[in-house]
């Protein structure tokens, strides 16, 4: 989420690279890796914007493109927020990413609501794993927590671990592919590599 900024000041949205398999590390966090498509949230006042990585406004979904909505309907669809680039002018990029989400959590609202704020479990990436695999989901995403949120483009302190036998793999990569041919969703850059600052995690 960004609230109160414009598109032009987020540079490019980090992305995660894949690791063969889970693992435990201090100073890593471990959150459930969601299934769907990925926006930045542009908050200003009343008004709510969902901008695509290629900086394209989102509109399938007008309920999440109305603040009101985001917050107090109780039908489809859901908003899970990970991250929070910049708050009341002030950007956060810079700053750990535990700082971050601590900074976004005091922004969820405090009841049920269409919008979610993605919780992490600290260390123990091995379990969240299994649990994540045992509820058929997609996987976990490994973040450093001390991780800066790169605004260059080429480096990423996130890795991604996916569940094999998720059922709901089938036809995404069909679906993904074709809006890839037709220049609404950009291919993750070549040669993405690790924050040369973050600890090695366990191979």
């Amino acid at each position: 989420m960004t609230p109160s900024t414009g598109t032009s000041r987020l540079g490019d949205e980090v992305q995660a690279r894949a690791a063969a398999r889970p693992f435990d590390a201090r100073d890593w966090i471990f959150e459930l890796k969601h299934d769907g498509f990925r926006a930045f949230a542009i908050v200003s006042g009343h008004q709510c914007t969902l901008v695509s990585r290629r900086g394209q406004v989102f509109k399938q979904w007008p309920q999440l493109a109305e603040v009101h909505s985001l917050l107090f309907r109780r039908d489809w669809p859901y908003f899970f927020a990970f991250d929070l680039l910049t708050v009341d002018g002030e950007d956060l990029r810079t700053r750990p990413l535990v700082e971050r989400k601590r900074a976004l959590r005091r922004l969820m609202p405090r009841y049920d609501s269409r919008l979610r704020y993605v919780d992490h479990v600290c260390e123990r990436g091995r379990d969240l794993y299994e649990l994540a695999c045992a509820h058929d989901t997609e996987g976990i995403v490994g973040k450093w927590a001390a991780g800066r949120y790169s605004v260059d483009g080429t480096t990423t302190s996130w890795l991604k671990i996916k569940n094999p036998a998720y059922t709901q793999a089938i036809g995404r990569h069909e679906l993904f592919e074709g809006r890839r041919s037709t220049g609404s969703i950009r291919s993750s850059p070549k040669g993405y590599r690790l924050d040369p600052a973050a600890p090695t995690a366990p191979r």
